[in-house]
């Protein structure tokens, strides 16, 4: 489940980079009950983008923005209280991480879902039902 924040420079320290990214995925993990799931835990994996100080937008002009992006299969974040959960708290995760080098209505979220049967892992392709099945047997 690969999770992507985006940033420009000097936007988080490294410490702020590894804290925003463990706290995103221990969120994941929190909204579907799978905190220490020994199947999904590890596969919650991604990356922190730093790009060159204004080369990030917002309404078409330089702007010091925040993206974090979260690509899942399509029974993640099923109910619009949990991407609600995401999106907020996700934010508020970033907010800290930026220690207002980054104004919150500068952060901005979003969600993509894979189609049944797309979602790989060490080159095996997942149906959904074989990634429930996955998870429940750990």
């Amino acid at each position: 489940m690969p999770i992507q924040i985006i940033v420009p420079e000097g936007a988080l320290t490294p410490s702020g980079e590894a804290e925003a990214f463990g706290k995103l995925t221990e969120l994941l993990l929190r909204l579907h009950g799978l905190t220490g799931n020994r199947f999904m835990t590890p596969n919650v994996i991604g990356e922190v983008t730093v790009v060159p100080k204004r080369r990030t937008y917002s309404g078409g002009k330089p702007a010091d923005i925040a993206v974090f992006e979260l690509k899942v299969p399509s029974f993640v974040l099923p109910t619009q209280e949990l991407k609600d959960a995401w999106i907020s708290e996700g934010t508020a995760i970033i907010e800290k991480a930026a220690e207002g080098r980054i104004k919150r209505e500068h952060i901005f979220a979003n969600v993509s879902y894979a189609v049944d049967g797309g979602w790989g892992i060490g080159g095996d392709a997942f149906s959904n039902a074989a990634l429930g099945s996955a998870v429940a047997a750990a």
